[in-house]
């Protein structure tokens, strides 16, 4: 038995998968910018949103987007709405009298259940 050897593939150095019959996902690249005039690329879907800024995974600065003729893609912010605060939608249903006058009822309310306050007084 020691005379004979056996014979096989090495565990882990060789994949018996092959990429017959596999279809690749459709794929785009972004090309980046930092500061300092370094470029690098990324690659997404085909139908995802490409972001304006991603960070470099050398230097870990932050890149801007170039277009396909190597300029800074400019992204139009005009059209995006402030956020409402809940002060701002407080605002659009009460005046400020309202508030004052629901504000004084609370605390009268919790003054008489704590008895620092008679009640009818």
């Amino acid at each position: 038995m020691a005379d004979r050897s056996l014979r096989g593939m090495r565990l882990g150095s060789q994949s018996l998968q092959s990429e017959e019959g596999v279809e690749f996902s459709p794929r785009k690249k972004a090309v980046y910018q930092t500061a300092d005039g370094a470029t690098f690329e990324v690659v997404f879907a085909a139908e995802a949103e490409i972001p304006e800024s991603w960070q470099s995974p050398k230097t870990g600065q932050e890149g801007t987007l170039l277009s396909a003729d190597g300029k800074p893609v400019e992204i139009d912010r005009g059209d995006t709405k402030t956020p409402r605060t809940h002060w701002d939608m407080l605002m659009e249903r009460r005046t400020r009298a309202e508030l004052e006058e629901l504000l004084q009822e609370r605390l009268d309310y919790l003054r008489a259940r704590k008895g620092q306050q008679k009640i009818g007084a």
